[in-house]
């Protein structure tokens, strides 16, 4: 009988090798992913306040994996602890999760000022507003929140290595000397799952938005009301995980280039998406600087400010 000699370890540090097959381009890649990495953080940082919870989840994406690929490309700098590594794995997970319920929450937002417009006002309150923003972030802690655990109870005994540019949570689990069953079917199906039911939910919502849309008299309101769905194709990051998770025929190196792209061209885009639109942002701030002011002069009068308002100027 033959025994495997094997030291069960709880690794300090974990070795980021970047993008692995690339080394030589590295320092060509830094340009442009920190060129958009300032891009996103000072265009999110001007709309952080017309676009919050969205913003913020781009912001924190962004920030808690570009700086720590620029140090690699840069500075050679592929260690990371095991803490931040874990505090990386969580922020990921929970701001896709947190994106696909803004989006969600945004679509029942636009269905209720499209198709039932009489009782928008009385629906989407403010009260209303701040209970399903505190729910969504609520919902993104507690899903995600488990993975802390599943990662900190492996075993680790073969390599500290991942061979990319952040952590992530199977490439990290991937790595340990046990058996990850529980972590792949939590770290996969749930979040999915929860993704895949709120795409259902937003397709089903905006399904009716159209449908009430077609149904308008004039071109003019016709075109106003789609413009308020616009927010919805921002956000592609659903595909592009998927990619990431099922394409086993791309190259190793190019999975990477995608993943490391995932972090940071989706909160680049957002801000010139909306940048485009500034003048009904702006005018849509206006009145609801207006309403702020009337909420705290007469509350009895600020429970019909619309979230659309601040989005869209309509």
């Amino acid at each position: 009988m033959t025994h495997t000699n094997l030291t069960i370890f709880h690794p300090t540090v974990f070795v980021l090798l970047g993008i692995p097959g690339l080394e030589a381009y590295h320092t060509w890649l830094s340009v442009p992913l920190c060129l958009m990495y300032v891009t996103a953080v000072l265009g999110n940082t001007v709309l952080i306040f017309f676009l919050s919870e969205l913003a913020i989840t781009d912001i924190l994406l962004s920030t808690t994996t570009v700086p720590k690929a620029l140090a690699i490309f840069w500075f050679y700098s592929h260690h990371i602890v095991f803490d931040a590594c874990v505090t990386q794995v969580f922020f990921v997970h929970t701001v896709f999760v947190w994106d696909s319920a803004i989006l969600l929450a945004m679509a029942f937002d636009h269905f209720v000022a499209i198709c039932a417009h009489l009782t928008h006002t009385t629906v989407l309150t403010w009260l209303t507003a701040e209970r399903i923003a505190l729910a969504i972030v609520i919902r993104s802690f507690c899903i995600i929140f488990p993975v802390i655990f599943l990662l900190k109870w492996l075993p680790f005994c073969w390599t500290n290595i991942i061979p990319q540019s952040y952590c992530e949570h199977i490439g990290v689990a991937c790595l340990a000397c046990a058996d990850i069953t529980v972590n792949i079917w939590y770290g996969f199906s749930v979040p999915i799952v929860t993704v895949i039911l709120d795409v259902i939910l937003i397709s089903v919502s905006y399904s009716l938005i159209l449908q009430a849309v077609f149904g308008l008299p004039s071109q003019d309101a016709r075109h106003k009301a789609l413009s308020t769905c616009g927010s919805l194709f921002c956000v592609p990051s659903f595909f592009t995980l998927l990619t990431h998770r099922f394409g086993h025929n791309i190259p190793h190196h190019v999975h990477m280039l995608l993943a490391s792209l995932y972090v940071v061209v989706p909160p680049m885009l957002n801000p010139i998406v909306y940048g485009v639109r500034m003048k009904q942002i702006l005018e849509g701030v206006a009145h609801w600087l207006f309403a702020v002011k009337t909420r705290w002069c007469a509350p009895l009068w600020a429970d019909g400010v619309s979230w659309s308002f601040m989005r869209s100027g309509i």
